[in-house]
């Protein structure tokens, strides 16, 4: 099984929203997540600011604008558990990055990575902005770069073929 974390600051915003993508692209390609399937999906934040609560409501209204529902999941703070239990521990920033790598034991610090390492066309950009503070128009300009961002990963795990089921994805003849 595959175990992929998504990490942001509060997991209310960034990681949930990778997280959603992330599932409704697999969803797209036949294959479903879960504990009974060979992928798992998960998001945590680096802070407790926000556990237990829904991710920002900005987020949701931007996602189901296309398609993708984040209404069910709830912010995590990350735990060092999270290292020994997921293969890909993935931070929208360096800041998250940073902090993930002061709390991962040495011999799990190769499954952290910048998420936009994956991304194709988007030239320039290696981390997504935190949208908290600003208005709508920052919560869809994360969408569209973890969109990116997701098809890369999606990518990723299929050229190296990590997913369980690739007969239904996008792009194969």
């Amino acid at each position: 099984m595959i175990k992929i974390l998504f990490v942001c600051l509060g997991n209310i915003c960034r990681s949930p929203t990778a997280e959603g993508i992330f599932r409704h692209k697999l969803n797209q390609a036949g294959i479903k997540d879960g504990y009974l399937e060979n992928i798992f999906l998960d998001s945590a934040g680096t802070g407790a600011y926000h556990v237990g609560k829904n991710p920002d409501p900005r987020s949701c209204d931007i996602a189901r604008k296309y398609g993708v529902n984040l209404e069910d999941l709830r912010a995590r703070r990350l735990t060092r558990q999270d290292f020994s239990d997921y293969d890909y521990i993935l931070g929208m920033d360096q800041e998250n990055i940073n902090h993930m790598k002061d709390m991962c034991p040495p011999m799990h610090q190769h499954k952290i990575n910048l998420f936009m390492t994956y991304a194709e066309n988007c030239p320039g950009i290696t981390e997504v902005p935190d949208p908290y503070t600003g208005g709508l128009d920052g919560f869809e300009q994360v969408y569209d770069i973890i969109d990116r961002g997701s098809s890369g990963l999606l990518k990723h795990l299929y050229v190296n073929d990590l997913l369980p089921n690739k007969m239904n994805f996008p792009g194969k003849t």
